[in-house]
């Protein structure tokens, strides 16, 4: 009987089989989006055991696992609790696993086993004793701290998810003792717009203010601070910025009503909700141009709803698993917001993400209306995110990308993780491209004659295309 996890896994037909392994597989990774902790890998750090490597590290952790194994009635103490052993806690994930079939995480779960630690087992209650203590003993040894975790999958170039008041010590002592992968920051400046909580927000501006050196008493102040933190991170190697939020904003304003609005922040008075669609206006818009002048790149991961369980919230906090699908349309302010900064001639290069698959050729389309020929896709629809970097979400996103634009300009998959050995993520993604490209030519929508640019359209979004697009 041959193993789940094989050589063609994932691909049904011959060509789709010799895209994968000839062109593909071999191909280094960019991991352009990312939430690993850099302190973790500045300090190679030694995981104590797969539990808190795969489900629970700290206070974090996997929030996909947490979901399914909440589906299927695993107690809160074994999850974010703090209560179960390691053990416990693992035992209870391998529980899941059988009632997780046709769910990625049976794919992935499978898939990092065997490719990190060489384990051809399918996980359940039966053989989760003895994957676990495999998987501890191959822990305790040099070839599995995080940089070797890293180096294992030819990972080129990371780029993590960072604060504009972070001060990127880690980054540094990367750099300082380099392991064969390029680590660099990603300018996340969410928290610099989250006004709806004033209290909050103050608190944060004295963070920020205290390390960009300057106090923050204006939306102008907060603009210049930015600025000195934006350059700063560029300094580090910095070449993208990240925004998450619900939907686009590109409301009308006057720079006096959004000082005011600031200033109605600073004294502790929840602004409106079109005070808050105003200054989010302003504020996106800001930092696009900031973007467009130090030549970054810009994403945009938009259709989300978070902490949707207010109970759950004020106990685990955010980042939990109690996020979903948001259902906003967006297509006007998004046209309106991109038209803004392409009249002013400072639209950076652009992905855009979006959790709701029915926005798919919203998207695609909204984006295409602002290619200028100056880059070879400048804007772009991104790779399945959240809940869609599955294989339906995947195929979708591939056959959007194919229909209403350039599938060969596409920079390819990210892992959004916060583990360490999320990389056979990108495998998934590759074996998935390449039989839909695969299924393609066999069923003569491409022409089969075309060889050559065929595995170089592979090799391109695999890989390629990323290196340019992001000058790595």
């Amino acid at each position: 009987m041959s193993s789940f996890i094989n050589d063609d896994f994932m691909l049904s037909c011959k060509t789709a089989s010799e895209l994968f392994h000839g062109s593909a597989e071999s191909m280094p990774i960019i991991d352009y989006h990312c939430h690993l902790d850099p302190r973790q890998i500045a300090e190679n750090i030694q995981f104590k055991d797969i539990t808190q490597l795969w489900l629970i590290d700290g206070k974090s952790g996997d929030h996909y696992k947490w979901r399914a194994m909440r589906a299927n009635g695993v107690d809160e103490k074994y999850i974010t609790g703090g209560e179960a052993s390691s053990w416990e806690t693992f035992s209870k994930w391998a529980e899941t696993m059988p009632y997780l079939m046709r769910n990625p995480l049976y794919h992935w779960s499978h898939l990092e086993l065997k490719r990190v630690f060489g384990i051809d087992k399918i996980l359940s209650p039966k053989t989760a004793r003895e994957i676990f203590e495999e998987c501890n003993a191959k822990l305790a040894t040099e070839g599995f701290r995080g940089q070797a975790l890293i180096r294992r999958f030819n990972v080129e170039t990371v780029c993590t998810t960072d604060d504009p008041a972070d001060d990127l010590r880690w980054h540094k002592m990367i750099a300082e003792h380099p392991f064969g992968t390029k680590v660099l920051p990603a300018w996340r400046p969410d928290k610099a717009m989250a006004i709806e909580n004033p209290a909050a927000y103050k608190a944060y501006l004295e963070r920020l203010g205290e390390a960009a050196g300057k106090e923050i008493d204006s939306y102008a102040d907060l603009q210049e601070a930015l600025q000195k933190r934006h350059d700063f991170f560029a300094s580090r190697g910095c070449k993208l910025s990240d925004h998450g939020f619900d939907t686009f904003y590109a409301e009308d304003y006057k720079q006096l009503e959004i000082e005011l609005i600031f200033k109605k922040v600073l004294l502790g008075k929840k602004p409106t909700d079109k005070e808050i669609r105003k200054f989010r206006s302003a504020f996106l818009h800001d930092q696009a141009v900031m973007d467009a002048e130090a030549g970054w790149a810009q994403q945009y991961h938009v259709g989300v709803i978070r902490n949707n369980n207010s109970k759950m919230f004020a106990l685990a906090g955010p980042d939990t698993g109690y996020d979903s699908i948001l259902d906003y349309e967006m297509a006007a302010a998004a046209n309106r917001f991109f038209d803004r900064l392409a009249s002013e001639d400072k639209l950076a290069k652009t992905i855009l993400y979006c959790l709701n698959p029915k926005d798919n050729a919203v998207l695609m389309t909204m984006a295409y209306n602002f290619n200028d020929g100056s880059v070879p896709g400048k804007m772009q629809f991104g790779s399945g995110w959240w809940f869609l970097d599955q294989e339906v979400g995947m195929r979708r996103q591939l056959d959007s990308l194919s229909m209403l634009g350039l599938l060969s300009r596409f920079v390819g998959m990210l892992t959004d993780s916060r583990s360490f050995i999320s990389y056979p993520r990108h495998e998934y993604f590759r074996r998935i491209l390449c039989d839909v490209i695969g299924r393609d030519v066999g069923s003569g929508r491409i022409p089969a004659s075309e060889k050559e640019d065929v595995a170089r359209m592979v090799r391109d979004i695999s890989y390629f295309n990323a290196r340019n697009y992001f000058n790595f």
